[in-house]
């Protein structure tokens, strides 16, 4: 097992300096734990197409071992199986479970999406949270998911066609203009934004964490505003944002969220979901209600993730 102090030399030292100015050094290490951790291959089944029976089923047949997850049925954390085995599985290759990480299944179900209403995925490829959206909705209502980049873009279309959802309009163009395309359309919308991906170092992945740099964080700040605003724009009066980052530090989640509640009518609503690997977010020199907010540290299940939710006023 790698030492803390190594994982301290590896990792940025900038990013490094800015975990002590926010964190006490206990919970930092807890983190770098994480970072140095290899993580389960985790899954969710796909309500569309096959039941948790049949993945019981299937499960008992090739006898693989998994343990549920409290607070989403549909998620399973493999304890004898790695996602080279589940891809080779038929019910894989027909879009019956799709891998995707714990902590990226928080916002869609912190979202809420319900069938019939209209859904808007600001940046979605390549379509986890659009697909888990469209199985919440049972396939009824509409989403329109956005992508910018043309190669993710057809990842994502690969996606919505394997995982079988039909309501759903993936569009190639830009976040920041979404606001002036649908003007107060959608009920609820998911801003899942571009970040530096604090939240998914792996300290035996130097790419994971190899780009990070203070300036490119700086320069993801200003997207992650303009695609704010966008989706605010948007969103029906009364209508429910759910803004996500994988990332860790205040600068990229909490602070991006006060400039919100200061430049928008928005307002903090509480996550009522009971996750246990949750902590609220920062209140230091914030809005009190930035204890509404949450924040996944990362672990051995779990990517270090950023949730908030919010409503138009």
């Amino acid at each position: 097992m790698i030492s803390i102090q190594e994982i301290k030399r590896r990792l940025p030292q900038d990013f490094i300096e800015k975990l002590y100015e926010e964190f006490s050094p206990l919970t930092i290490d807890r983190m770098l734990a994480g970072i140095a951790d290899t993580r389960n291959t985790i899954f969710r089944v796909n309500l569309l197409k096959y039941s948790l029976y049949d993945w019981m089923e299937i499960a008992r047949q090739n006898n693989l071992k998994f343990e549920r997850v409290p607070w989403y049925t549909e998620a399973m954390v493999c304890k004898n199986c790695n996602e080279k085995q589940l891809q080779n599985l038929e019910i894989y290759q027909n879009g019956g479970i799709y891998l995707q990480s714990l902590s990226s299944m928080i916002p869609p179900l912190v979202l809420n999406p319900k069938a019939g209403e209209k859904i808007l995925d600001v940046a979605a490829a390549p379509g986890s949270k659009t697909t888990q959206m469209a199985t919440l909705m049972k396939n009824k209502g509409e989403i329109v998911a956005n992508e910018i980049d043309r190669i993710r873009w057809e990842r994502l279309n690969y996606n919505l066609d394997k995982q079988g959802v039909t309501i759903c309009q993936a569009i190639n163009g830009r976040g920041e203009k979404l606001g002036e395309q649908y003007p107060q359309y959608f009920d609820k919308v998911l801003v899942d934004v571009p970040c530096s991906g604090e939240g998914r170092f792996l300290i035996q992945k130097p790419k994971t964490y190899r780009d990070w740099s203070t300036k490119k964080v700086n320069q993801l700040i200003k997207v992650q505003k303009k695609l704010v605003a966008s989706a605010y724009q948007a969103l029906k009066p009364g209508g429910i944002l759910v803004y996500s980052t994988c990332t860790i530090l205040r600068e990229e989640n909490e602070e991006v969220v006060q400039w919100a509640l200061e430049n928008l009518p928005l307002q903090l609503l509480p996550i009522e979901h009971s996750i246990r690997e949750a902590i609220p977010g920062s209140t230091k020199g914030l809005h009190p209600s930035m204890q509404y907010t949450i924040k996944i540290l990362p672990d051995k299940k779990m990517e270090g993730f950023f949730v908030a939710k919010m409503q138009k006023r």
